[in-house]
């Protein structure tokens, strides 16, 4: 088959215009997507790329021909997770994926919905009237707190002032960056934030074991002091995993579980405050759905205009943006062929933004997700699919749901900076931030 397009000079100069008008890859992603189709290469000196797009392309990587494919590669992600669940292939995989989906599965979330909203109030609770407030900030200080309980039962509220540099800093040593072209680069201080945070990850682990030495057993076999349900720790440890792997399996989650949910809860309200009208309705039907009652209390309040906002936020700035695989067989696409050994991109922002099966794909419309509508397979995907789709898919939904309600009912917010661009780090993020005025609310 033949090979795919390579921009011409023209393309060439609209991509140039593209990145010097958003400061972005994501505007010469969409030049390229428009001028080449869904399928094209980025010739890059030292690295070139292919990119696919769509549907179709997006099952065959995930789905249909999944095993022409590899996850682990020689990045950073690899370097950092080791043998975390991200980054194994094969059989390592579906052992380690097994042990950490039951404690975060659609039938364990009830147990965390108080802790959410606790925790949101925490934060919240530190809010002065008409104070100017980063929801990007905040709302990475909500995840951190609930991703540390509810998966390895700590309270994270002193801690955060000392993780979150090293946290900050790792995450920014896995993002898209000039180590594309030359791994080599330097990158000053990496190892120090990271080694704090390896000793933080590996005193929760002795402390476990500790507890489980000294302290009696209740009736379902774990410490008396842990909670009724095991934690994802906990299955780590019972399932015999040494201090190494499950250091690995712990830091995958924290950094992708929390920073998943930071952008997510960022872009929704930014797009909130850039669309007032929308904002309005969906306060006016938390206010009457949940009729003063915190949005973790049991009783079947149907969120239909939040969950729709949240999948179009999702849509429109999916967190995990773009997949990175190393193709160990051949494999072929609609114009041309990714031969064995290169590297490729599936590209989930472009899927969601593709005019084929999105009306008016760049705008902001909640009501594409109105009363359960269903979407063609594969063209929504921001949690991925097939086997080894986001492990945490239920619990990022869960916790967003609750949390987007909790701060909507007790403040109003004000969108200071609309001019917000999509940088693509880690996730794709709101920058310089969501800058937001807040006033608690009148109840």
């Amino acid at each position: 088959m033949p090979s795919p397009q390579n921009p011409d000079p023209e393309t060439g100069r609209a991509v140039l215009r593209a990145l010097l008008k958003e400061r972005s890859l994501l505007g010469p992603l969409r030049v390229m997507r428009e001028r080449l189709g869904t399928f094209f290469q980025i010739p890059l000196p030292r690295f070139r790329p292919f990119v696919v797009s769509g549907p179709e392309a997006v099952r065959k990587v995930l789905v249909t021909e999944r095993d022409k494919v590899r996850w682990r590669n020689q990045d950073p992600v690899t370097d950092l997770l080791r043998q975390g669940v991200l980054v194994v292939d094969g059989e390592e995989h579906d052992e380690v994926r097994s042990l950490m989906e039951r404690p975060i599965s659609a039938g364990a979330l009830e147990q965390y919905a108080e802790m959410m909203c606790r925790q949101a109030d925490r934060v919240t609770a530190t809010w002065q009237p008409g104070q100017k407030v980063d929801l990007l900030v905040e709302g990475r200080k909500i995840a951190l707190l609930i991703v540390m309980q509810a998966l390895f039962s700590v309270d994270a509220w002193d801690d955060l002032p000392r993780l979150w540099t090293p946290i900050l800093k790792t995450i920014e040593y896995i993002s898209p960056g000039p180590w594309i072209l030359w791994r080599k680069i330097p990158r000053p201080g990496y190892k120090r934030h990271l080694k704090a945070l390896d000793e933080y990850l590996y005193g929760i682990i002795d402390r476990r074991r500790k507890m489980a030495d000294d302290k009696p057993a209740s009736e379902n076999g774990l410490p008396s002091t842990v909670h009724r349900h095991p934690d994802l720790l906990q299955h780590l440890l019972d399932a015999g995993l040494d201090n190494d792997r499950i250091r690995d399996q712990m830091l995958t989650m924290l950094i992708a579980g929390h920073d998943t949910s930071t952008a997510l809860l960022a872009w929704t309200f930014a797009l909130l405050g850039q669309h007032p009208e929308t904002y309005q309705r969906l306060q006016h039907e938390l206010d009457e759905a949940l009729a003063g009652q915190p949005p973790s209390t049991p009783g079947g309040w149907q969120p239909h205009l939040l969950d729709a906002v949240i999948k179009e936020a999702l849509r429109l700035y999916p967190p995990i943006h773009i997949g990175n695989r190393m193709v160990a067989e051949q494999m072929d696409f609609e114009g041309g062929c990714v031969p064995a050994g290169e590297r490729l991109f599936y590209s989930i922002y472009l899927t969601h933004r593709d005019p084929a099966h999105w009306q008016n794909p760049h705008e902001f419309q909640p009501e594409r997700f109105a009363h359960g509508r269903k979407q063609p397979p594969f063209a929504f995907v921001p949690f991925g699919g097939g086997p080894r789709a986001c492990i945490g898919a239920a619990f990022g939904q869960a916790e967003a749901r609750i949390v987007i309600a909790r701060l909507l009912q007790t403040f109003d917010f004000t969108l200071l900076e609309p001019n917000i661009h999509a940088h693509m780090g880690a996730t794709l993020e709101p920058r310089p931030g969501v800058l937001m005025q807040v006033q608690p609310r009148k109840t």
